[in-house]
Order: structure tokens, then C-alpha cells, then sequence
């Protein structure tokens, strides 16, 4: 998978937060901050090791900030824009 659509990177983010979190995809919404769905900093740094192996980026160079990591639809919206430059 390339994760050059918006739709692979967010099936992407609702697996490996189900993953990391060990709840059902179900209760993984795009738009539920990460924080309230459980995450903690450890949560944070699994989620960047998982995003940098499967899409094949560096992410400390892309000038990600907090609000990246707000939901998966930022991070999403994130990791779109910078695999999809104009």
C-alpha cells in the first residue's frame, strides 16, 4: 500500500490504535481525541514507530507539532499532506 489516499492512512491509524490500545476498531473514531480514547506518551511513541515503518517516513522531519496527534482525522490530514505534496 502506497497510503497516498486519505482513506488508506485513516484504516491505517484506526488499526494500529486498536492495536495499541486493544479495543475493537469499532470504538476507534477519526474524530475521538487520542487522549480521550486512552492514549498516553508511551501510546504516542508506538503510534510514530508504527506510522514511519508502514508508510515509510521520517516523521521528525516533517515539522509535526500537538495538533497533529489531536484525532486521527488531523493525523490523518498530516500524513496525507506530506506523502501528497503540491
Amino acid at each position: 500500500m502506497d497510503f497516498t489516499k486519505r482513506e488508506e492512512i485513516a484504516k491505517l491509524l484506526t488499526d494500529e490504535v486498536s492495536i495499541i490500545l486493544g479495543i475493537p476498531k469499532e470504538k476507534v473514531k477519526g474524530n475521538v481525541p487520542l487522549n480521550d480514547l486512552g492514549f498516553d506518551s508511551l501510546s504516542f511513541v508506538e503510534i510514530l514507530v508504527a506510522i514511519e515503518n508502514k508508510c515509510s517516513l521520517v516523521l521528525i522531519e516533517t515539522d509535526l507539532n500537538k495538533n497533529d496527534f489531536r484525532t486521527i482525522d488531523a493525523l490523518t490530514d498530516r500524513i496525507y499532506a506530506v506523502k501528497n505534496p503540491k
